[in-house]
């Protein structure tokens, strides 16, 4: 009964929400762009909760959904005309690109050549700090430089002795992933802890997503077996988390978190968890996974966090560019305050959980990028307890740590 009446609450709700939209027009829209469900789940999801809250725009709301290719690294022209057809309406005022792919910057820059009143916004861009924020008027990532330090001391503290980084020279020629692989290095000859790196497949190329995830499958015996079970595992792409996962439960190691972090990310596949009923709660999708995590073996030695990356970054930025073009948000970009902004959008889609936040350094120049932020979320060990590292205070000399070269 008490299923029933929720339902009927949210269909008169729904009912409701749409005729307000139909009634009252939105004075301004938001283009939002993301992956597919099959590339990046969490951050369409996060467009899917803006949409709830602020109306599709093709029933008087606010929000223009569209998704990049699959297959976006040589589909760029794609990826860069959908953000331009964006600033074809004339009520567009703010466009969120997340993840920001590859085209992402040359999109933007045609944008502002036919419209200079358009915010723009990336998340998690894939291009270099000096190529987007030349487009953008401000990026998000996670704390590369942070994390490339936290997240090897959340595997010492976890108990590991090996941190074994997996990853592939696409993604290695990027200069976010480049230098956070460059700093873990570091970070685990300061900790004590080996560093190993793995080379695998990468899910864009011929082998494909398939392809890419078997071999973590079929390599992850042989890695356990050869590093040992106090080896922490981390990889830097999506479709490579959830076989490393499953694996990690059934075999041993330990895994801090991912790339992008969520308890989406991987979890579910890697460990049969089904959460339709729980979608949209992270403490309700938290518990369950943290469930099957302990259930699987893994308690105390698989971390995440507390609330999605990907799916918080697409609802942030939104609210970020909503609120800047109301006016509740300073019009100061770059500044103390815009910072401070940057936090509380980020905070009001993760009650509980802490961020720390700062603008980007370049470890060259030594010059503050104040269109870049950097940020970072604590980590949960599920079926144990936050690691307090959203609280750590970074060395100083991971700031001028330079990028290591690719693998060839």
């Amino acid at each position: 009964m008490k299923l029933k009446l929720s339902a009927a609450i949210m269909l008169v709700c729904a009912m409701f929400v749409c005729a307000s939209f139909a009634a009252e027009p939105a004075k301004f829209h938001i283009g939002v762009m993301t992956g597919t469900v099959s590339q990046s789940e969490d951050d369409l999801r996060g467009a899917e909760l803006m949409i709830e809250k602020y109306g599709d725009a093709k029933d008087g709301g606010m929000i223009v959904h569209i998704t990049y290719p699959d297959n976006f690294p040589s589909e760029q022209e794609t990826t860069i005309s959908q953000i331009v057809g964006l600033a074809d309406d004339p009520l567009m005022k703010v466009i969120v690109v997340n993840q920001a792919v590859p085209g992402t910057a040359e999109g933007f820059r045609r944008v502002r050549e036919r419209r200079s009143d358009i915010l723009l916004l990336a998340g998690e861009p894939h291009e270099d700090p000096g190529v987007i924020t030349e487009a953008a008027d401000i990026s998000t990532h996670t704390d590369h430089i942070g994390r490339g330090y936290t997240i090897p001391l959340g595997a010492q503290k976890m108990g590991a002795k090996t941190f074994v980084h997996i990853s592939f020279p696409r993604h290695m020629s990027y200069e976010t992933l480049g230098l956070r692989r460059a700093i873990m290095e570091e970070a685990c000859k300061d900790l004590g802890i080996k560093f190993v790196f793995e080379t695998a497949p990468d899910p864009t190329s011929d082998v494909g997503m398939a392809g890419a995830q078997q071999y973590i499958l079929e390599n992850m015996p042989a890695w356990i077996e050869k590093y040992g079970k106090d080896a922490a595992f981390f990889c830097t792409n999506d479709g490579h988390t959830e076989p490393l996962l499953r694996q990690v439960a059934a075999l041993g190691g330990y895994f801090v978190e991912a790339d992008l972090p969520s308890p989406l990310m991987g979890y579910p596949g890697a460990l049969g968890i089904d959460l339709s009923k729980e979608q949209g709660d992270w403490p309700a999708i938290l518990k369950k996974v943290e469930e099957a995590v302990i259930k699987a073996g893994g308690g105390g030695r698989m971390g995440t966090w507390a609330y999605s990356w990907g799916y918080t970054t697409t609802a942030a930025l939104v609210e970020y560019g909503k609120r800047y073009v109301e006016g509740t948000f300073t019009n100061k970009l770059g500044s103390a305050q815009a910072l401070r902004d940057m936090r509380t959008a980020y905070d009001e889609f993760c009650p509980g959980a802490h961020w720390g936040a700062s603008y980007f350094t370049d470890a060259v120049t030594g010059v503050k990028n104040t269109k870049f932020v950097l940020l970072r979320q604590d980590t949960y060990v599920l079926g144990g307890t936050y690691l307090g590292l959203a609280e750590v205070e970074i060395p100083e000399k991971y700031f001028h740590i330079r990028m290591t070269p690719p693998e060839k």
